[in-house]
């Protein structure tokens, strides 16, 4: 599959190096081109698929570069989290009680096919699970059921057992994973690395 993977971080080169890996068709979006890496537009626009591993506070800016006509009826996989440290460590978590970053992609961008996925847990678990023992969830919500069930092929080729992903419905569950992010910045520091995930029981 073609995919554009939209930012250079940590996130973006580990989950394009992942892809890569799987024989993936993969260009690596940044606001410079250079390097590895080719201008938001050009990636999106290669992309049958496409991954925001942007910073979240620049997310929107950085979709808008991207352009909304090479996202049109795309996939767009939000992995992105906002976390705002002006005042410090821990840094404030996502963008309200009453919204989400991924809410607000979709709504700047409709005509795209936005699934909140792999934002709850640190880079290298997120593209080989199988470094944190035992069994262990993975969340994605969106409006679009074949969109996630996309996504959910994705996670399963990531190594993510199907019966551990867990739909949390429409893209307002982006709500929920976005603000555990607070918890997962507690329990890192609780648990001594960003190498763990959680699973629900029930």
């Amino acid at each position: 599959m073609r995919i554009g993977v939209l930012g250079t971080g940590v996130v973006g080169t580990t989950i394009a190096g992942k892809l890569r890996e799987l024989g993936h068709d993969v260009l690596i979006g940044s606001r410079s081109a250079g390097e590895d890496a080719v201008a938001f537009a050009n990636a999106a626009a290669h992309g049958e698929l496409v991954f925001n591993c942007t910073n979240g506070n620049a997310a929107l800016d950085a979709l808008s570069a991207a352009g909304a006509e090479n996202l049109a009826g795309k996939v767009l996989v939000d992995v992105a989290n906002a976390l705002d440290f002006s005042e410090g460590s821990p840094p404030i978590i996502g963008v309200s009680t009453g919204d989400s970053l991924g809410e607000q992609i979709q709504r700047a961008f409709p005509e795209a096919r936005v699934v909140k996925a792999l934002n709850t847990v640190n880079a290298n678990v997120m593209v080989d699970p199988g470094v944190v023992p035992g069994e262990h969830d993975m969340f994605v919500s969106g409006n679009d059921e074949a969109a996630k069930a996309q996504v959910a092929e994705l996670l399963q080729e990531f190594g993510w057992p199907r019966e551990r992903i867990v739909d949390l419905g429409d893209i307002t569950g982006a709500r929920g994973q976005e603000l555990y992010v607070a918890l997962w910045i507690r329990l890192m520091d609780a648990v001594g690395g960003p190498t763990f995930n959680v699973r629900v029981l029930h």
